[in-house]
């Protein structure tokens, strides 16, 4: 047998690529296919359930009627209804770019319009909402594409790793509802104005409710409730000394207070020095004995306490059994080590001096003025500082798809940030700015 070539491996090698990009993309096209399929089943199970509300399905002869319902009301069985309550005006106006989480991009900035189809007077419903200083919004991923949705996901930060869907926050679920924890900057009438946020421009909103750390956070229950009974003792123990203490400071207070009907009557200067001389004097030997007694006291409850603990054989704090929570474990609060340790770094953001200069090309929001009328303007971002921050914040985090940073890694990305268009590109741990154009008003206002 003649050995071969290197034309023909060339060609093998050539073939053995393409038959693994075929068998990937009929991969691609049954899942595609599979999604299909359960979105056109849950179609049809919607039309077949409206067709019979409505009395127009005749029953199946063979088929025995189903047994009468108790008459359950939709909101026992957790059939509801959605209504949003306004929807987002945001200085993300599509999903390219839009970060994944609100802390990522600080300066980012929306608002909240509620709707008077909700109620006659929309301000009514927001009037004590200014009283804090966050709220949580609850909103809908309306731009998923599709209802398919997986149990396993690969979360961009994992780059390509699978976890469950429900470790995550992605936006591909069986209720694609979002949850993200905005700064409230004001309430001007029925327009709710928000800062820190993640959602994109038309964003519907189910609900708002207000963010309070005693209920919200875990964080301020460590000074409320703690697990270690030898705290308990120590405190139920000083209680005693303490009310000693207030009683030995408040028999001080009144000794070291100058009545005139607790002293001798005094009718000239002179008198008054030369009486009142042996008062002071005993004043303050009173009060030197009182601090040594009370200096004692404290040093004896102390060694007292630290004997009990060292001589005691349960020294150590009880573990936090899953019955009840343990507030005073630092352990009590845990996530996933991948969240603050990703396996994608940070990356370095740098700006071209063309995209600096047109960058400073912007107006404000808050700025106007009739000689500078042709230059662009932002919506949202007060100023150039801001808008380098929230670009920098955006390009840090690696908005980059899985697929584009493994498959595309040599195209331009390109994403809307308020009124700019920004077109960048990425290099190994940075991220450069090439340019910032005013983005068309059609798809400002999309």
């Amino acid at each position: 047998m003649s050995p071969r070539c290197d034309c023909c491996g060339e060609h093998v090698e050539k073939l053995n690529q393409q038959i693994t990009v075929m068998r990937k993309e009929i991969k691609n096209l049954r899942q595609i296919l599979d999604g299909a399929g359960r979105a056109h089943r849950k179609h049809m199970t919607s039309i077949r359930s409206a067709v019979a509300n409505i009395g127009l399905r005749e029953p199946d002869k063979e088929q025995a009627p189903p047994p009468p319902l108790a008459a359950p009301q939709a909101l026992e069985q957790g059939n509801i209804q959605t209504v949003p309550i306004g929807y987002i005006s945001s200085c993300f106006a599509v999903k390219n770019g839009t970060p994944r989480q609100p802390t990522i991009c600080g300066p980012s900035r929306a608002e909240l319009r509620i709707q008077q189809s909700i109620f006659n007077n929309p301000e009514h419903a927001l009037v004590g909402l200014e009283q804090y200083s966050h709220v949580w919004i609850i909103f809908l991923f309306h731009k998923n594409g599709h209802l398919n949705y997986k149990a396993k996901v690969k979360p961009p930060r994992l780059n390509g790793q699978r976890v469950g869907v429900y470790s995550t926050r992605s936006p591909h679920r069986p209720n694609a509802l979002g949850l993200t924890l905005a700064r409230l900057d004001k309430i001007d009438g029925d327009t709710v104005h928000l800062s820190d946020i993640d959602m994109i421009a038309g964003t519907p909103v189910l609900d708002i409710k207000p963010y309070i750390p005693d209920y919200d956070s875990p964080h301020s229950r460590l000074d409320k409730e703690h697990c270690d009974p030898i705290t308990d003792q120590k405190t139920d123990a000083q209680s005693d000394l303490e009310s000693d203490k207030n009683d030995d400071e408040a028999l001080v207070s009144l000794l070291s207070k100058d009545k005139p009907e607790a002293g001798i009557p005094v009718r000239d200067s002179s008198q008054s020095v030369s009486a009142q001389l042996p008062l002071h004097k005993n004043i303050h030997q009173m009060l030197d004995e009182v601090r040594a007694y009370v200096t004692q006291g404290e040093l004896q409850l102390s060694c007292a306490s630290e004997d009990q603990v060292s001589d005691s054989p349960k020294t150590k704090a009880p573990e936090c059994n899953v019955d009840y929570p343990c507030y005073g474990e630092k352990a009590y609060i845990t996530i996933a080590g991948w969240i603050r340790e990703p396996p994608v770094s940070s990356l370095q953001v740098r700006f071209t001096p063309q995209a600096q200069k047109e960058l400073a090309d912007f107006l404000p929001t808050h700025l106007s003025g009739p000689s500078e009328s042709d230059r662009p303007r932002f919506r949202f971002l007060r100023s150039t500082e801001e808008a380098v921050a929230a670009i920098r914040g955006v390009l840090s985090a690696d908005p980059r798809s899985i697929h584009r940073r493994t498959r595309c890694r040599d195209r331009l990305f390109y994403f809307i940030l308020d009124s700019a268009d920004i077109t960048c590109w990425f290099g190994k741990g940075f991220a450069e700015v090439l340019q910032v154009r005013p983005v068309e008003q059609n798809v400002v206002s999309v």
